[in-house]
């Protein structure tokens, strides 16, 4: 089984210096879990939810820099880019690398994704969810969706 026919693509994206609320927002309104992060189409990290939640400021920072009128602005997801809080350095994989091959990965490196890069240009994304997919068509014998797309 290859990794393109599970991938999702296109993929939801950022740029390193869209704002976290930016990237918080995406995530909410497409309930994903990871945006690559591009330049000119290029992969130069991932940001998670969980590394926005991690540099959320907490309700009483929150509180404390309104109070104070911003003294805490390096907390505000409104100025606070995306490239201060992604990871670089991404381990990605191409469209006819083999899912088990991802799986392995994913399991190893606790990835709940990874960018699917062909030619040095994102051309998608494997998550968790989508080898979810793939496992249960082989248990119930069905085809993948783009086998069922022709």
């Amino acid at each position: 089984m290859k990794i393109k026919d599970w991938m999702n693509s296109p993929v939801q994206t950022v740029k390193p210096h869209d704002t976290v609320a930016h990237a918080r927002a995406l995530l909410e309104r497409h309930r994903i879990n990871q945006l690559p992060v591009v330049v000119d189409g290029v992969v130069v990290g991932i940001v998670t939810d969980r590394d926005l939640r991690n540099y959320a400021p907490s309700a009483a920072e929150q509180a404390a820099a309104d109070i104070n009128r911003g003294k805490a602005a390096g907390l505000d997801p409104n100025k606070l880019t995306v490239e201060t809080v992604m990871t670089g350095n991404v381990l990605s994989l191409g469209p006819e690398d083999s899912l088990a091959d991802a799986v392995r990965i994913m399991r190893r490196e606790r990835f709940g994704a990874i960018p699917i890069v062909d030619r040095n240009r994102l051309a998608g994304i494997l998550s968790r969810s989508d080898i979810l997919d793939a496992f249960l068509c082989l248990a119930l014998g069905a085809e993948s969706p783009q086998d069922k797309a022709s």
